[in-house]
């Protein structure tokens, strides 16, 4: 279940500064007139793009250095505090605050969801909250006869590298635990792990709708 997503706003300023550029013509006639816009994508903004992915993953390896606790141990510390099915656990910028904690969602009792926060330094747990999700049915259901835990996910990943995430996929035919880990230098690598056996593969979907995604671009 990936929950995080990135909403961009390009304010006028901004196409002043050397943003996307646009240009307006009018004509007018006996009844009015007519505007037409036309935008255009400076050749630059391809290269910051590709960087600002490059810093994203720095960003990601540095989260992964410098946390003491690894994935598996954070899930083991939700759960303690909070008891039920760990269905996630990821580093994160906690509101966008620039302090990283470990993030585990929690399903417990019939569809109460809570987000625990893992201090990523000692495993402390700072805080839990519930959380809404309409998915439920369909985690449970993906669940159902899995061996494999999340946390037992998160130590299967562990020989690829520093986990920085690992989340149950329970779209589609094939559901699995999706898993990112990071070597030194910050080399990023998605995985699915088996629900029942546990084996781990590289993620080769995930690899293709990036490359379909800078195709598009």
């Amino acid at each position: 279940m990936k929950r995080n997503i990135v909403i961009a706003a390009v304010t006028a300023a901004a196409l002043i500064g050397g943003g996307t550029a646009t240009a307006l013509a009018t004509t007018g006639d006996d009844e009015g007139s007519a505007r037409q816009a036309a935008t255009t994508r400076p050749a630059g903004d391809d290269a910051r793009d590709d960087q600002d992915d490059a810093d994203d993953r720095d960003d990601d390896a540095g989260r992964a250095a410098s946390t003491g606790i690894s994935a598996p141990e954070a899930i083991a510390a939700a759960l303690k505090h909070t008891s039920g099915t760990a269905v996630s656990a990821e580093l994160d910028d906690e509101d966008d605050g620039g302090k990283v904690v470990w993030k585990v969602d929690v399903l417990s009792g019939g569809s109460t969801w809570h987000s625990v926060s893992v201090d990523p330094s000692n495993g402390k747990v700072l805080g839990a909250q519930g959380d809404d999700e309409d998915d439920t049915a369909q985690v449970r259901a993906a669940l159902k006869g899995s061996s494999v835990t999340a946390e037992e996910a998160a130590r299967a990943l562990a020989g690829k590298g520093v986990v920085t995430s690992v989340d149950l996929d329970e779209d589609g035919k094939d559901k699995s635990w999706e898993g990112e880990t990071h070597k030194s230098g910050g080399a990023g690598q998605d995985w699915k792990v088996d629900l029942k056996t546990g084996k781990v593969t590289a993620d080769r979907a995930d690899a293709q709708d990036d490359d379909a995604d800078d195709d598009q671009d």
